[in-house]
């Protein structure tokens, strides 16, 4: 496990600070060993590596020591979790951070705002041949094939949607793991619950002719369709760190 006190040694160039500089601001040193309690692997080198991404901003005194206030450790800890639980890239934690105005939110809200599905702006008209399709994702004749045999993309005659190439790159970067296209049907079969489900829920709205309650249904789709998602991730972080501890 990093030591935050030899980290903290080569930040001040030897000199310790107190950890607690007043009753509202914190060294690094003592950030880094608050979250490790959450999150074992995380080191002062790591608190500086999101600060020059631009992920955190803490304030710095004269001889330019770090200090983070408790909104900018809670922010910190936002981070770190959506890192680890929602596997989300820095970029993606870095927009989401710059437009919610306090700096923090729940992981759901999050997963609501990068999983939800814009059902209401124009679907992609962009269509893939089988050639272009190949180019675009390295994929082989072979895998598409199967793919299709198993009704996670279509048959392709008419070419192959942004979906479907999303699907074929993920089912590529799969098979890198043994995971083999027969073993993804899983996925489909659960997703057609999942929009069966909803579709239950949300019928009369979306038939209706009233565009305003048409709009209305559609905007539930998509927080419930997210909503959805994030459940499903949960459940596999669940069963995932019982394999784990087990």
């Amino acid at each position: 496990m990093p030591d935050p006190l030899i980290d903290e040694m080569l930040e001040t160039g030897g000199a310790i600070e107190d950890e607690v500089v007043d009753e509202e601001t914190m060294t690094i040193g003592a950030v880094c060993k608050l979250l490790q309690a959450d999150f074992p692997s995380v080191s002062i080198s790591k608190i500086r590596y999101l600060e020059d991404q631009g992920l955190i901003a803490p304030e710095r005194t004269k001889g330019g020591y770090r200090l983070f206030t408790a909104l900018e450790v809670e922010r910190l800890r936002t981070i770190l979790r959506l890192q680890r639980d929602e596997f989300l890239p820095l970029q993606v934690i870095r927009k989401e951070l710059e437009s919610s105005t306090t700096g923090a939110f729940s992981v759901a809200n999050q997963a609501k705002q990068v999983k939800r599905a814009q059902l209401q702006a124009p679907a992609p008209s962009r269509r893939y041949a089988v050639d272009e399709l190949a180019t675009a994702t390295g994929a082989d004749g072979e895998l598409v094939r199967a793919l299709s045999e198993y009704g996670l993309i279509g048959s392709g005659e008419e070419g192959f949607d942004e979906t479907e190439r999303e699907v074929v790159q993920t089912a590529l970067e799969l098979s890198a793991y043994g995971v083999e296209p027969r073993h993804l049907r899983l996925f489909r079969v659960a997703a057609e619950r999942e929009a069966g489900l909803l579709q239950q829920l949300l019928m009369t709205g979306l038939r209706s002719r009233n565009p305003e309650r048409r709009r209305e249904s559609l905007e539930a789709l998509e927080s419930l369709a997210a909503l959805a998602s994030h459940m499903r991730h949960l459940m596999l972080l669940s069963e995932l760190r019982q394999m784990v501890d087990g």
